[in-house]
């Protein structure tokens, strides 16, 4: 079997290149978009095995938005998201502590931009050994 497909979420196209280049780099499939609308359809049709999604896109709650969506798709609601967001800096508010919370931000793995690529690939690895 392959790497795992991911679909990368984030409006900042220097992030969806960045990230890119460090997943295809460890032969992961990697599939991008730039908001909400291009995310939600990708996945449909993509089908990833984890999603990294940025919390601020077209709207400042977009990534927020999405997570809730797809977790309450039963087709979706297993799909691993890593949160990976600026948006402290943005805010001065840390969601961190609010990762998981299926309210509000049920996510799987939260990380703060910018991060090191080996954290990002530790992070990933956890999330899709979850999977199985």
């Amino acid at each position: 079997m392959g790497k795992a497909k991911i679909l990368i979420a984030d409006d900042d196209q220097d992030i969806r290149d960045s990230l890119q280049t460090i997943l295809e780099g460890r032969q992961y499939t990697v599939v991008t978009a730039a908001d909400k609308t291009e995310g939600m359809e990708k996945i449909k049709t993509e089908k990833p095995d984890l999603i990294i999604l940025d919390v601020m896109m077209t709207a400042w709650q977009d990534g927020f938005d999405m997570a809730r969506e797809l977790k309450k798709d039963p087709q979706f609601k297993d799909m691993p998201i890593l949160m990976l967001t600026g948006i402290k800096d943005q805010t001065g508010i840390d969601f961190k502590s609010t990762a998981g919370d299926p309210t509000w931000c049920p996510v799987d793995g939260f990380l703060d931009k910018p991060v090191e690529p080996n954290i990002l690939l530790a992070e990933i690895e956890r999330l899709l050994s979850k999977e199985t």
